[in-house]
């Protein structure tokens, strides 16, 4: 059975990132190791222009992503990671993308083109010893700490987990020690 047949099948007929039924062809998803279903998509000429050709998006186009994210299909779970990294400024996508969940590999894998990488304007947050931090990173204490507002003592090697960044800080994150929701900064922390 051909590629794209498996992949007509595996879609029912339809893009696998809009829906559209017309102009449909496999799309590889590259780096490729092996080729095949497993590193492929179905997908249409307008998608597949907006993904090659950068300068001819549409974002309203890709408002699909919404929904196609949830694919089982790990190589569109890849392409919609990609777009929605490549158009996070305009906002929404940004929000998808911090829902999607990909395990390491498939992350991997995605980042492989080098889209989602930080462009010179993003905050970067760094732990103690200049790792950097990312959203439900968890990370340890290094020193006791005082939190402001309260009698309570966030001691030395309480671990943090699942922290959140502050967006308009590089020097804070956020997260739950004993409970409480408590901003940290992270000179004073380790990533785990």
């Amino acid at each position: 059975m051909s590629i794209e047949r498996e992949l007509s099948k595996r879609s029912g007929s339809k893009c696998e990132l809009c829906g559209a039924e017309e102009n449909l062809k496999v799309y590889q998803v590259l780096p490729t190791k092996k080729g095949g279903i497993d590193e492929a998509i179905l997908a249409c000429n307008t998608c597949i222009d907006q993904i090659e050709n950068p300068d001819n998006v549409d974002l309203n186009h890709w408002r699909c992503l919404n929904d196609s994210m949830w694919n089982e299909n790990i190589p569109v779970q890849v392409v919609a990671w990609r777009m929605l990294s490549r158009l996070r400024a305009a906002g929404w996508p940004q929000e998808l993308l911090d829902m999607m969940y990909l395990d390491e590999d498939t992350l991997e894998w995605a980042k492989a083109t080098g889209e989602g990488e930080d462009d010179e304007n993003k905050l970067v947050h760094r732990d103690s010893n200049g790792v950097v931090l990312q959203h439900g990173d968890s990370v340890v204490l290094i020193k006791d700490l005082k939190v402001k507002g309260s009698s309570m003592v966030a001691k030395q090697g309480t671990a943090v987990r699942n922290i959140r960044l502050d967006h308009e800080n590089a020097e804070y994150i956020e997260g739950k020690v004993d409970g409480q929701q408590i901003v940290i900064i992270t000179q004073y922390v380790k990533k785990i």
